[in-house]
């Protein structure tokens, strides 16, 4: 009796010990992702609040202040962000072959390179976007603090440290990724553009709405006899977070070749403001 009791003790787990055990770790297992996917999503919903959201509110302020947008001639206003650098381009009242004027940014350093980004920012002495925003008495966003207000630091879905910048141009008529006066934004990486756009537009096209990948007409689609055309509407944002920093991806349907560990590629955006 004595050694049976022993034999019984000694025994493993039996297997309904073991599944339940399998079903604590999923659980657990399934938390944790649950957990970071809404802690991401909780920091995108910051970025666009505290810091897109807030710029926007910036420009409006300017606006409405000077009654011109950022860097206009306030004394024979264009209408357009930095638009007392724009000199060539209009003819008989068509703007469609203008040349576009530099961005308004902050600080010195070059912007961010990306596919179908080639805009320079203005170098001219007066044409900082800070000092611009500190003259006309506006409280400019935290940002990465001061002097660095047109600047936001997050993680990548690899856990890496990524950098959103702002700065505020106009796009000539025409623009697949949208005309007018608008904010840049570099550095957002695929998911959090997706988001934005989603937040801002209720839909993620990359083609449409106020918020658009900046661009888009580079990355065109075959019709039927194989000609060519920008993306339509419903068009998706190019690349995803299988891309590596280095990648170059450009097609959402392609697979990068990131690793867990690397940093993930970034994308340009165009937010449209509404004067």
């Amino acid at each position: 009796m004595h050694a049976r009791r022993t034999r019984r003790q000694q025994g493993g787990f039996t297997l309904v010990e073991m599944a339940v055990v399998l079903v604590i770790i999923g659980v657990i297992l399934g938390a944790v992702m649950i957990g970071r996917d809404v802690q991401r999503n909780a920091e995108y919903n910051r970025i666009k609040q505290k810091f897109v959201d807030q710029w926007v509110v910036a420009y409006n302020s300017y606006h409405q202040r000077y009654g011109a947008p950022v860097g206009d001639n306030q004394a024979a206003p264009q209408l357009m962000v930095n638009g007392a650098r724009f000199t060539t381009g209009f003819s008989g009242g068509n703007m469609a072959g203008a040349t576009e004027p530099a961005l308004i940014c902050s600080g010195t350093d070059p912007l961010p390179t990306a596919t179908g980004f080639a805009r320079q920012r203005e170098g001219a002495q007066g044409a900082d976007l800070r000092d611009m925003m500190r003259r006309a008495g506006i409280t400019l966003p935290p940002g990465r603090g001061e002097g660095k207000e047109d600047r936001y630091a997050y993680l990548d879905t690899n856990g890496n440290p990524q950098e959103i910048r702002v700065c505020f141009g106009w796009n000539k008529p025409g623009s697949f990724h949208g005309s007018g006066n608008s904010m840049i934004i570099t550095g957002l990486t695929p998911d959090l553009a997706r988001a934005l756009d989603q937040m801002i537009d209720g839909q993620a096209d990359a083609a449409n709405g106020a918020f658009r990948q900046y661009g888009i007409a580079t990355r065109p689609t075959t019709a039927a006899g194989g000609a060519t055309s920008a993306q339509a509407i419903g068009a998706e944002w190019g690349g995803n977070n299988t891309g590596s920093f280095t990648a170059g991806v450009t097609d959402d349907e392609t697979f990068g070749t990131a690793t867990d560990d690397d940093q993930v590629m970034t994308l340009v955006a165009n937010y449209k403001m509404n004067q």
